[in-house]
């Protein structure tokens, strides 16, 4: 097997084992991105020469100390990176060079892990296809003509790619576990302050959260221990021990209660493909030991549209910043001050974030405040409600992660509220602040389908451990394809 299609786990055995070197690594990984990366068009920006030599520097083992010591690692492009151009997939931060890390890129270089790029997305997180990207979409490599997903679509992407093994996004209404579910892999989302959000580009803050796409569970519970954990710099970080994840990656789950919403299974938009695929799992957990019960949560059928509400208006105020003033584009030809700031943001800002934002300053207006946002925020609550009142009898949640498999590039492009529609059994988890992972759990039309797993609040190890355990009673994840090709 070639070194670009072992996990984290794998290669830091065969580091440990000196069979390899972080020089190998990181060549094999370059290699794999310029053979197929022409046509997943996942990485906006590489950054080749310094993670060379930090793998040289790596060489000898008495260097190789932390954690991730000699592993690749990929950023979404809302990460900022010290001297490595941040764009958000924008025109408006095109150019721009941040000259600090955010708290999740330094703890992973504090950690030893090497840098390789920073991926693709709909332009400031704004979207679930990769469209969205003010210079390219991203292409799924299970099938060239279609989505990866998005907004984190191009870390999806570059991972089912073999591109890189582990990628960290951001998740805001399912934009970690909905491209993982297209893309065939595993994404993980933490509870809400469970990972520090510093130096991460807003869009709705108080539903944002850092995750971890990895082709297998084991990747994930690594990189989030090397993540995870208060940072002084944010102060919505959560300041709550972090456990070693890895110790939760056991196969049993007996007595494990596990939840399937009925709300979700009934939902008119659920492919019936999907559904069986899920039910099968389900059958699979409890023949594994758990107990399987059918659970109502009746406020999520609300979650979209209270998103749609609350995260527009979120992002109303997060883009003000964006003026041409401090940094990204700025009309140098303007006449006067306010001029400067409209050319700008009508040259630098994409339609869609234009949309949400002209949608969240009307929710905010003073006539409208009341009606749209205030509502909608109580909403929230009782979907929070909801859940709390679930997890006091049942440990975990379990549901499909979309409700349709990837669809063709363009073919959504003018109908916003059907590609809504593809996060509606990922938004709940934002609103509420819970952990949730979606793994794969089998194929419909040759294409892959994810199975999400949601906990209670700061429970993410007892997540890991039911995707842990049912990745090791099936073959989903091992499933290897050619770009564009069948899975073998």
């Amino acid at each position: 097997m070639e070194l670009h299609e072992l996990g984290l786990y794998e290669l830091q055995s065969k580091l440990n084992q000196g069979e390899v070197s972080p020089q190998e690594i990181i060549n094999a990984i370059f290699k794999r991105i310029h053979e197929v990366d022409d046509k997943v068009k996942a990485f906006l920006t590489l950054d080749e020469e310094n993670a060379i030599k930090k793998a040289a520097a790596l060489c000898k083992g008495e260097n190789r100390t932390g954690l991730m010591a000699g592993m690749p690692f990929a950023l979404k492009d809302l990460i900022c990176t010290r001297g490595l151009r941040t764009t958000c997939a924008s025109r408006m931060l095109e150019n721009f060079i941040p000259t600090y890390d955010a708290t999740v890129a330094s703890r992973l270089n504090n950690a030893q892990g090497i840098l390789i790029g920073k991926l693709n997305m709909d332009e400031f997180a704004m979207g679930c296809s990769n469209e969205l990207s003010a210079f390219f979409p991203t292409h799924n490599p299970w099938d060239l003509n279609r989505v990866p997903g998005g907004s984190s679509g191009g870390a999806a992407a570059a991972v089912a790619a073999r591109e890189v093994p582990v990628a960290l996004g951001s998740d805001t209404a399912g934009s970690i576990r909905q491209p993982a579910a297209y893309c065939g892999v595993v994404g993980f989302k933490p509870s809400y302050g469970r990972v520090s959000r510093w130096g991460v580009a807003a869009y709705a803050s108080s539903m944002d959260q850092v995750g971890v796409i990895a082709r297998n569970v084991e990747d994930c519970a690594l990189v989030l221990n090397t993540i995870a954990g208060k940072d002084p710099l944010d102060g919505t970080s959560a300041d709550i021990e972090v456990p070693d994840y890895t110790s939760y990656l056991i196969p049993d789950i007996k007595g494990l209660r596990l939840g399937y919403p009925r709300e979700f299974f009934a939902q008119p938009a659920l492919d019936p493909g999907i559904k069986d695929l899920v039910e099968e799992a389900l059958r699979k957990y409890e023949d594994m030991g758990a107990i399987v019960e059918e659970i109502s949560l009746p406020y999520s059928e609300y979650a979209l549209p209270v998103y749609y509400i609350i995260g527009p208006a979120e992002a109303s105020a997060n883009m003000a910043c964006y003026d041409g003033v401090r940094f990204g584009l700025r009309d140098l030809e303007a006449d006067n001050v306010l001029d400067m700031y409209c050319n700008s943001r009508a040259n630098g800002f994409g339609d869609e974030v234009k949309r949400r934002v002209m949608w969240g300053t009307y929710v905010l207006s003073s006539g409208q405040y009341e009606a749209y946002y205030l509502k909608a925020m109580k909403v929230r609550r009782l979907i929070k409600n909801d859940f709390d009142n679930v997890f006091a009898h049942i440990d975990l949640i379990i549901t499909p992660t979309t409700p349709t498999t990837a669809f063709k590039l363009g073919e959504k492009n003018n109908d916003f509220l059907t590609s809504c529609k593809n996060e509606v059994f990922t938004v709940s988890a934002n609103l509420a602040g819970l952990p949730a992972i979606s793994i794969p759990c089998g194929f419909s039309d040759g294409l892959p389908v994810g199975m999400q797993i949601i906990g209670s609040a700061f429970n993410e190890g007892k997540v890991l451990q039911a995707a842990y355990a049912f990745q090791q009673n099936t073959p989903y994840h091992q499933y290897k394809l050619q770009i564009g090709g069948e899975q073998k």
